[in-house]
Parts: C-alpha cells; sequence; structure tokens
C-alpha cells in the first residue's frame, strides 16, 4: 500500500569494511570522530554544526546542511538531503531520495518512503525568493509516508497516521487515519502496529483495541 521497500539494507551494505577481488575496499563507512558510534558513507556530507546521535547510518551520497538534528539509531538511505536546521527524532528510517528542507520535522520512529515528497513554500518562484516565508510541516510519532508520497507545507501528520503511496497530503491528518488519493482523503485506520482496522477496531496482528470519538478522531483503549 505504502510502497515502502522496508527491509534490510541493501545486498552488500554493511558497517564492516570488506575486501573485493581487487583487494580494496568494498564498503567505505568511515568513523568521523565529531559523531561517536555513527557510520557514515565516505561519499556523504555533513557540515557543521550537525547533531547525529549514536547507532545511525548515513549512506551515499547523503547531504546533511547545518544545525540540523538527527536522533539515535536512525537509518539516512542514499541520495537524501537534510537541512539546513532540521530535526528529526530517534529511530527515524528515510528512504533513498528524500529532501527534507528547513521548517520539516520529525519525531522519533518516522517512516519516509523513497523518493516520498517535503514542499515548504506554497507558491515558489524562480524569481522571487521567499524563505522568509516557510512553512512548517510537522511529522508526529511513528508516522508513516509511502513512496513518492507528497507532504504540502504548513501541516501536522498525526502520531501513526499512514499516508499511501502517491498520496498528496494538502490538510492535516489525524493519528491513526490512512490516508490515500490525490488530494489525499481519509479512507480508514490504522493501528500502531501498520494494520489496517476493520469495524470493530481491533488490530488482527497485536490484539490492541481503538475507539472513534465524538469528534471523529481515533484514540487507542
Amino acid at each position: 500500500m505504502a510502497g515502502q521497500c522496508d527491509g534490510p539494507d541493501p545486498p552488500g551494505f554493511n558497517l564492516d569494511v570488506g575486501t573485493g577481488m581487487s583487494g580494496k575496499p568494498t564498503e567505505q563507512m568511515r568513523a568521523d570522530p565529531r559523531f561517536p558510534g555513527v557510520s557514515i558513507h565516505e561519499s556523504a556530507y555533513v557540515d557543521d554544526p550537525v547533531r547525529i546521535g549514536e547507532g545511525t547510518r548515513v549512506w551515499h551520497f547523503v547531504h546533511i546542511l547545518k544545525d540540523s538534528s538527527i536522533g539515535r539509531h536512525c537509518s539516512i538511505g542514499q541520495n537524501v538531503m537534510i537541512g539546513p536546521s532540521v530535526a528529526i527524532g530517534d529511530d527515524c528510517k528515510i528512504q533513498n531520495n528524500v529532501s527534507l528542507y528547513a521548517g520539516v520535522e520529525l519525531e522519533a520512529g518516522v517512516f519516509c518512503g523513497p523518493s516520498c515528497v517535503f514542499t515548504n513554500v506554497n507558491n515558489p518562484r524562480a524569481e522571487i525568493e521567499r524563505k522568509s516565508e516557510f512553512r512548517k510541516t510537522l511529522v508526529r510519532r511513528g508516522a508513516t509516508i509511502g513512496a513518492n508520497a507528497t507532504i504540502v507545507c504548513g501541516h501536522t501528520l498525526g502520531e501513526y497516521s499512514f499516508i499511501a503511496a502517491g498520496a498528496v497530503v494538502t490538510q492535516d491528518v489525524p493519528a491513526f487515519a490512512l490516508m490515500a488519493g490525490v488530494p489525499a482523503r481519509r479512507i480508514g485506520w490504522m493501528s500502531k502496529a501498520g494494520v489496517r482496522l476493520g469495524a470493530d477496531l481491533v488490530c488482527p496482528l497485536d490484539g490492541s483495541r481503538y475507539r472513534e470519538t465524538d469528534d471523529g478522531r481515533l484514540e487507542p483503549l
């Protein structure tokens, strides 16, 4: 549904430097004294000042711009651009080809699928600078954004919401909402475990229970 390609790192990607038949290293991960316990591919650029938490992996061709903060145990995929002044919580997974611009904040446990898009200005023009008009986008804890989805700036994605692949989000998203389409609309509810809920609002995976409130929200029991 999300087209998220969630799985292990690509074949041959590991934190140990191995050698191929030529005797040359096949995996060029490096330790940076600025970031103890962090693995950074040699092709990545990390500006100063930046904070990166222990256990995070930064893969090929990533650029992390100044004043950005990345939590612990995150995975930053190939060709990702972050910043400036972007905040990312612990345990986030950002897949290939995602750009997180100034104004974007990810809380802990957020999944960004391949090539999903964030904007930060509603009416850009090449000939007019609008850096003073950046709008904030907040992605709450545990949310999933599917491959090629677009998040129009100035909105909040609620906790454990689930944005389907290719959806275009143009409004705030309630917690646990399953959003799909262009523009995205709510087509159901998702459990914290990432499973679509039926009419009984019981997660078939872990048995957790939910209820709809009078104002149309979903909350765990």
